[in-house]
């Protein structure tokens, strides 16, 4: 054990898909932990989702680093004796499907603690346990849409928008971790198990927690700034915020704007926001004739806050992002050449070859797993010829 590997020595079985789920068991096969993951014979459906490279997606790549891999038909017999000799002696299990799934398969929560008191059970859903909702299928965007996020996220148009970022996958794995981590520092002193229960509508919920409140009691998103928004440039967008008043006559004496500030209304916040479309029409009329990067340089020379709107790929290749080692180049089975894969923050940069930067291919690790468990050969080749495991 070790502040890096605190949960060496902890073995995880993970039966989840998808991001959250898996999200969670890669965060603790990165602090230490064995992570096992199960999954179908034609792999995690996680591993069909957009650009598909050998048996990974972005989307499989980042849930599943580190982890190792069992391929399984759980509908055959002899793969719940494999699966409850990996659950007897492990410290957590992380299921994944709708609400009823996991008991009708056999790996609901009373059995397996009866099978292993110790055992810390992390259930993660869509829309929660129980509810007139329970049953429905509730991938992120879903979320995006029922939690008020698609209303909150107009921009200058006034047209909702989903948005392609997994925000509510990604942060129901981190709750479910922090969940799981407490548990496990509960459990030091011998403690039995307990059920987890992490939703991805609870965390839509708290992730929006001051928007969430503020827009509970205030309505619809207005803006706290002016002028502020996005704002077309010659060769791109740019962001910019005016905050406070100085600010303000900063930026109209850079832009030639002596006449904004001359009119008193606009010497103070409260004022600019009455007229903020007036103001977002002159910026944006002054903006169109700049290039992106010439205009940063000169508002960021005066301290304003402002950032050319970059791409993945400027991000990827930025100066800051390199000098503070926001990602490791990681090779994957699949792809001609490496990701940029962001490292987890508070955690040691990824090392390029290292297991723990590996996502497994479907049923990488069969055998292996297999073997430890106290299969002979024999038995584990019967098993493969029987279709039981792959």
């Amino acid at each position: 054990m070790s502040f890096e590997k605190p949960y060496e020595g902890l073995k995880v079985v993970d039966l989840s898909q998808g991001l959250a789920g898996p999200y969670c068991g890669m965060l603790m096969a990165q602090q230490g932990a064995d992570v096992i993951k199960i999954e179908p014979q034609g792999g995690d459906w996680a591993r069909l989702i957009g650009g598909v490279y050998g048996d990974h997606t972005a989307y499989s790549i980042v849930a599943n680093m580190g982890k190792r891999a069992l391929a399984v038909n759980l509908k055959s017999e002899p793969s719940g004796q494999i699966v409850d000799r990996l659950i007897a002696d492990a410290d957590v299990f992380i299921e994944g499907y709708r609400p009823g799934v996991a008991e009708r398969l056999g790996y609901g929560y009373d059995r397996l603690q009866a099978l292993n008191p110790g055992l810390i059970y992390v259930s993660v859903s869509g829309f929660g346990q129980c509810g007139p909702m329970r049953d429905r299928p509730a991938m992120d965007p879903m979320l995006q849409a029922f939690s008020g996020f698609v209303a909150e996220n107009t921009g200058m148009d006034g047209t909702p928008h989903h948005t392609p970022v997994s925000y509510f996958d990604m942060s129901t794995g981190l709750y479910a971790q922090q969940a799981l981590a407490a548990a496990l520092y509960a459990r030091r002193d011998g403690a039995e198990g307990r059920k987890i229960e992490v939703s991805l509508l609870e965390a839509a919920a708290s992730i929006q927690a001051v928007r969430l409140l503020s827009g509970y009691r205030t309505g619809p998103r207005r803006a706290s700034t002016a002028p502020s928004g996005t704002f077309r440039t010659s060769d791109g967008h740019i962001q910019i915020n005016i905050v406070r008043d100085h600010e303000f006559e900063t930026f109209c004496k850079l832009l030639d704007l002596d006449e904004l500030w001359q009119n008193q209304k606009y010497r103070s916040i409260a004022g600019r926001l009455e007229d903020i479309d007036i103001l977002n029409d002159h910026v944006r009329a002054i903006t169109e004739g700049w290039k992106a990067a010439e205009l940063s340089d000169l508002l960021s020379g005066a301290g304003l806050q402002n950032e050319v709107v970059q791409t993945y790929r400027d991000l990827v290749r930025h100066p800051q992002a390199e000098a503070v080692g926001v990602f490791s180049w990681l090779q994957q089975e699949g792809a001609d050449d490496p990701w940029p894969v962001p490292n987890i923050p508070g955690l040691p940069a990824f090392v390029p070859g290292d297991a723990a930067a590996q996502s497994p291919r479907v049923g990488q690790h069969t055998r292996q797993i297999l073997t430890e468990l106290g299969y002979a050969k024999d038995q584990i080749d019967a098993l493969y010829a029987q279709g039981v495991v792959a």
